[in-house]
């Protein structure tokens, strides 16, 4: 009979965030694959868990996984968590979870702390609908291709950030996205806990000055659906109303439909493109 993953969620900073539940597993499980077995050692001393551990990391997620997948098939309860939070969000622990599906093997998550809900919750921008981006890529070309694509995005973004790329992403996010509210969190649940609601033009000037420290959630709001339909219609500004009719008739469009194509696409009446067509 095969064992069974558990996901733990551990607190992201207030020690008291943990649940029963977590805590009755941690104990009762045959071992703990930990981010940082220095780190989470802290965790295990204070609720006096025994539990041996095993380290489960970014640089060996995908051949741990493989040994961890083979102490689960012989039958061994594991624990998976992360440094803080909830294990597989922006963690190496998706892998496991894929490894574990495709071996047939349970896999439960134990609910608990999330940085990015918490810092949801706390930002004052719309929750209704929201994005989680994690951490922007490191890839200059990738990382572009994203943020443009965040540029388009309707519903509140969600980003992480280490302290010593903060000025670098702020900048980045304000020159792509334009003028946006943002709320910045830090520290969150622990004794110096930061939300600074701001704007992106404030958040640079602001952190020119102040050296960051602390991990950040960074939660930004989505842009108007108003604004992307002003933002395409002034692309096609670059072009005379005659240029943007024969574009479409030279797709076969009839007059009067090309028309009415060009007048949706500018925000203008038919009349409009009618008169600017005669002139």
């Amino acid at each position: 009979m095969t064992g069974t993953l558990y996901l733990c969620a551990t607190p992201i900073g207030n020690l008291s965030d943990i649940t029963f539940r977590v805590l009755d597993t941690l104990k009762e499980v045959d071992m703990i694959a930990a981010e940082d077995t220095r780190n989470s050692i802290k965790l295990l001393n204070h609720f006096e868990i025994k539990t041996p551990m095993t380290s489960y990391h970014e640089y060996n997620k995908v051949e741990k996984a493989e040994q961890i997948v083979g102490w689960l098939m012989s039958g061994k309860n594991i624990a998976l968590i992360t440094d803080a939070g909830t294990p597989a969000i922006s963690d190496p622990g998706e892998v496991l979870v894929q490894k574990c599906f495709k071996a047939g093997i349970p896999v439960t998550s134990l609910p608990g702390c999330c940085a990015l809900i918490t810092a949801l919750t706390l930002s004052g921008i719309s929750a209704r609908r929201f994005c989680f981006e994690g951490f922007l890529p490191a890839e200059k070309k990738e990382r572009r291709f994203v943020l443009e694509e965040l540029g388009r995005e309707m519903r509140t973004i969600i980003l992480y950030e280490a302290p010593h790329h903060l000025r670098k992403t702020l900048a980045e996010l304000y020159e792509v996205l334009g003028e946006r509210r943002i709320t910045l969190c830090r520290e969150l649940t622990k004794r110096f806990e930061t939300v600074f609601p701001t704007t992106f033009e404030h958040a640079v000037a602001y952190y020119e000055k102040e050296e960051p420290r602390g991990e950040y959630v960074l939660v930004i709001e989505g842009i108007e659906r108003s604004r992307i339909k002003l933002d395409e219609q002034a692309k096609w500004k670059e072009i005379s109303i005659r240029e943007h009719m024969q574009l479409y008739e030279n797709q076969g469009m009839e007059r009067k439909e090309a028309m009415k194509k060009v007048a949706a696409d500018r925000g203008l009446s038919k009349r409009e493109v009618y008169q600017a067509l005669l002139s």
